[in-house]
């Protein structure tokens, strides 16, 4: 297969880069095939995009950084002891790359200006310093604050964070430099700098349509969602007058989430830690539904334990990005008396590894 211009073979980003799409998504599936056994009569073919949309989609990025003394900043991908620059990744977005580069000529030299890491959500970008104070910003004067005005960026923040690491964020340290500290989504969501978001709105759409589909929520039922992020599914489910209840970690994505489902009543905190809240919210009668999108590491047993033995959904909906928790929760949901009616793949990640599958239960 001939990679695209751009690419650096040496960068360990994308382990699917060599393959074609149909050989890519065929390991895809064999994949999950193994992890989701028990049930791989339920698999629906892998919901993909095609030709060059397999480029250039990727918006949400990051990027270690490092310095150097003749060839000035490098951004990329450590691979062992080596950052391998990818300033022009045919993977990620043009805006990106274009940032990216824009960035690597305007940024003063390491030794006034720490910084480690860039993030780019969407059209919010962030500059993590490894400092607890505030860097020289002489660098962002009016001509480059003009030069960001006809970008497509909308907020460039600097966040110090002399820890950072495998912890990029902390909740202190923030400083928005230029632009607006909220964007809009393609679905008109606002969001801020450290928000998730699926890389590929169209097939992110198919997921939400298909467990809409199957959830049905209408007047008088009562849906709770778990780890809701900003409301992208929140706002589906009062628009059809559920009622609803969210819960998510992240500080930014509650005020989001708020600010996008104003309808739904949303709490802060670990899943597992608002069990007693959502135990008080929930009827003692009427249809129950559950709404799930965990991290990789799937449910928290707590939760897994309270939605499959205490509040007993009549049908719930589980977006996954790891088939082996997956399959272990799909296991525990079973032995509670579930059926997997549906197991729907998404491929948000072209050239790489990586998959997500819906699944779609019934009790």
């Amino acid at each position: 297969m001939n990679l695209p211009a751009g690419c650096e073979p040496r960068c360990p980003g994308c382990t699917h880069r060599m393959l074609s799409a149909v050989a890519s998504e065929t390991q895809k599936m064999d994949w999950l095939r193994r992890q989701l056994a028990p049930w791989a009569e339920r698999l629906s073919p892998i919901q993909h995009i095609t030709g060059d949309a397999r480029w250039s989609y990727r918006r949400k990025i990051c990027l270690s950084t490092q310095w150097d003394e003749t060839h000035g900043w490098n951004f990329g991908l450590w691979r062992r002891d080596e950052l391998i620059p990818i300033p022009n990744c045919p993977v990620h977005a043009e805006p990106v790359r274009t940032l990216t580069r824009w960035l690597m000529r305007t940024l003063p030299a390491g030794v006034k200006f720490p910084l480690a890491f860039f993030v780019q959500s969407g059209a919010q970008a962030t500059l993590i310093v490894k400092t607890a104070h505030v860097p020289d910003l002489n660098w962002l004067d009016q001509a480059r604050q003009a030069q960001l005005a006809t970008s497509e960026l909308s907020g460039l923040w600097l966040h110090c964070h002399p820890a950072a690491g495998r912890r990029l964020f902390a909740r202190n340290g923030w400083m928005l430099l230029w632009g607006q500290p909220r964007s809009r989504d393609e679905f008109g969501l606002r969001y801020g700098p450290t928000a998730f978001q699926q890389q590929i709105p169209a097939l992110y759409q198919q997921a939400l349509e298909a467990a809409e589909a199957f959830l049905a929520p209408e007047p008088g039922h009562s849906i709770a969602d778990l780890y809701c992020g900003i409301g992208a599914t929140l706002i589906r489910w009062t628009r059809r007058g559920a009622r609803v209840i969210g819960v998510e970690l992240s500080g930014e994505a509650v005020e989001c989430a708020r600010l996008n489902a104003p309808d739904a009543v949303i709490l802060r905190g670990k899943c597992a830690e608002r069990i007693p809240q959502l135990r008080d919210w929930t009827p003692a009668t009427g249809t129950r539904l559950l709404y799930v999108n965990p991290p990789r590491t799937g449910l928290e047993p707590a939760v897994l334990a309270w939605a499959a033995h205490e509040f007993r959904p009549g049908r719930l909906a589980y977006l996954s990005c790891s088939a082996g928790t997956l399959s272990r929760n799909l296991q525990a949901f079973t032995m509670a008396g579930y059926i997997v009616e549906a197991l729907i793949p998404y491929d948000f990640f072209p050239q790489t590894r990586h998959v997500e599958t819906l699944a779609l239960l019934r009790l």
